[in-house]
């Protein structure tokens, strides 16, 4: 027998739900990952077949934890699940082609080809299309990838693209794959649905063969996701989703969670079930956080609530600038260090320039520390080109410095910084001198036409123009780096043996998924979270809201909610009886909205 006294009343409903379309509606710390497990062992224990069930989620580990957790609930032998899938959208797109690859001009040793895979077969393309030159310069590889990825995301009949030339480099492109006998990334989710559209009969085999489907995170598929699982699901309709719109943050990636509030009217007879308990929040945590989030006016109604204790207020702290904020939090966490028992700390900010002043702060401290899915602030790519250019300006005999401009920039620009940083470097101020060779290499320029992530790698920049612009001499200012690279000694090997000792530094959309014992959320400003290119769009301002909704839930005992200069919207969402402020002076000082130079 399999046994489940672990679930409540409303995770039970779930679990135990027999035929038909199913809605989870999971409040954040709600036991999704156990409830979508719990349901998928259930279904097994009933006496459906393995090979008839396909379980999707978004990622690799998340595929594993819920083979494991499955396992563990049947104490069934591990052959049985070979022949059921369980596994990301990717692999079981794949899964789908290495069958059907003859139908797309492939065989089944196609090729998967990557970002940079596919970028390079693009630049080739594009080269031998006899673009004009105002083409070759508007519709670079990195531009072009980003518009065959959305043609393929959102389902688009290219045909029906506004650009003409867009639309005929990527019939060359499609042809191109098809020569090379590959798939590039998103084929692996669109073609299936596009053979599914075009081939009824094909589709009727999968359908079944996969008669029970579960999608895990459903509010973040795109429309080329949800028009494959639709379609698969059509005959059968046992398709059970969980999720939580509430918490959907990656619509830069083309989630769109109307998928999952439009559900109930794509499958009208779905049994919804809410999950409001929270395991994780204290009771003002999850307080304030839903505060915030009900102001939000597109999502599915719900009320979240906890049997966990009170616990403290929500700490809302001002500071004066972004320095200032990092030395409070450095501080405030090695008092927690000596005073508390909390296994877990985390850092999250809204974009990955904000890690350098917390870094600094951390360090200076003697504070270990990581960062999650990045860089640490000293070590992305720009960041060396332009310190680079600075210490081979300040010594000429710097080799290491001068190989590394001469494979970062064009000859043109390369030659001239060798020629002109010694001399401008005795004269300028640090933060001219980055203006001198930003100017003299078009460095923003270069990096919108050759990097994906280029909004990201500006902001850093522009992060180290504002650290520089506080020192008069250069020798000072990279002295500062240079010990602040030096002292930060914590290897990855030795980061095991410190886990609980190291601070957790990541962006929000990092953080999803995530929990700790004590949470400080960064740059709680407007302008910052909500980022000031959200302000032109309502939609895009609940997107943020929902950001900052998922911070405050990652903590588990204490929060944190600093800012500097003008305080986020969000703040003043918090009922005044949850929050705790300190320092600065109030959200109804009325001069802080007058004057914010």
């Amino acid at each position: 027998m399999i046994h489940f006294e672990e679930l409540n009343d409303k995770q039970r409903a779930a679990v135990e739900h027999g035929e038909g379309p199913l809605l989870i509606v999971a409040g954040a710390g709600s036991g999704k990952t156990k409830t979508l497990t719990s349901r998928l062992a259930a279904l097994l224990h009933s006496g459906v077949k393995p090979e008839n069930i396909v379980a999707i989620t978004f990622t690799n580990k998340a595929a594993g934890e819920m083979k494991e957790r499955t396992e563990k609930l049947l104490a069934q032998d591990k052959e049985s699940f070979k022949a059921m899938f369980l596994g990301t959208f990717h692999s079981f797109g794949a899964r789908i082609l290495k069958k059907e690859a003859r139908l797309f001009g492939r065989n089944s040793n196609y090729t998967i080809f990557d970002a940079d895979d596919s970028k390079s077969l693009i630049k080739k393309v594009a080269a031998g299309a006899g673009l004009s030159e105002r083409d070759v310069k508007r519709l670079t590889p990195l531009v072009l990838r980003r518009e065959f990825s959305k043609i393929k995301d959102e389902m688009i009949d290219p045909e029906a693209a506004e650009d003409e030339t867009v639309y005929k480099l990527f019939k060359l492109y499609e042809q191109a794959l098809q020569a090379n006998n590959a798939f590039d990334f998103d084929d692996l989710i669109q073609k299936p649905g596009m053979l599914f559209l075009g081939n009824p009969e094909i589709l009727d085999q999968y359908q079944e063969k996969f008669r029970y489907i579960l999608v895990d995170e459903y509010q973040d598929t795109n429309t080329a996701q949800y028009t494959l699982i639709k379609l698969l699901a059509n005959k059968y309709r046992n398709l059970s989703v969980v999720g939580d719109d509430q918490q959907s943050i990656f619509k830069f990636r083309g989630s769109d969670f109307r998928n999952f509030l439009n559900f109930e009217k794509d499958w009208p007879d779905a049994k919804v079930v809410l999950l409001e308990e929270n395991y994780r929040s204290t009771q003002n945590i999850i307080k304030a956080a839903s505060a915030v989030i009900a102001h939000n006016h597109l999502q599915k109604s719900k009320t979240l609530w906890t049997n966990n204790p009170e616990g403290g207020r929500v700490k809302v702290v001002e500071q004066y600038t972004a320095d200032g904020e990092a030395e409070w939090i450095a501080g405030h966490i090695d008092t927690i260090r000596m005073f508390s028992d909390y296994g877990s700390i985390a850092i999250l900010y809204r974009t990955n320039a904000q890690s350098r002043a917390i870094e600094q702060a951390l360090i200076e401290r003697g504070l270990s520390y990581r960062i999650f899915g990045g860089l640490k602030f000293y070590e992305r790519k720009e960041i060396k080109d332009i310190v680079a250019a600075l210490r081979y300006g300040s010594n000429p005999q710097d080799s290491v410095s001068l190989d590394r401009l001469k494979k970062s920039f064009l000859k043109k620009p390369y030659t001239q910084l060798k020629e002109e940083l010694p001399s401008k470097a005795a004269v300028l101020r640090p933060v001219e001198l980055i203006g001198y060779i930003l100017m003299t290499t078009d460095y923003f320029n270069y990096i919108e036409r050759t990097q994906t992530n280029s909004t990201e790698r500006i902001e850093n920049i522009k992060e180290l123009i504002e650290f520089a612009s506080g020192f008069e001499k250069m020798e000072d200012f990279l002295e500062r780096i240079s010990l602040l690279e030096s002292t930060d000694t914590v290897k990855k090997k030795d980061l095991k043996k410190v886990q609980d000792s190291v601070v957790n530094l990541m962006t929000i959309h990092m953080a999803k998924g995530l929990e700790f014992d004590a949470v400080f959320v960064i740059g709680v400003n407007d302008g910052l979270l909500p980022h000031q290119m959200s302000y032109h769009n309502e939609n895009e301002i609940e997107e943020e809201r929902r950001l900052m909704y998922v911070a405050m839930t990652r903590a588990r005992k204490e929060l944190y909610l600093t800012f500097y200069h003008l305080p986020s919207r969000f703040l003043s969402e918090i009922p005044s009886g949850l929050m705790e402020f300190e320092g600065g002076r109030g959200f109804d000082d009325e001069e802080r909205y007058i004057d914010m130079d």
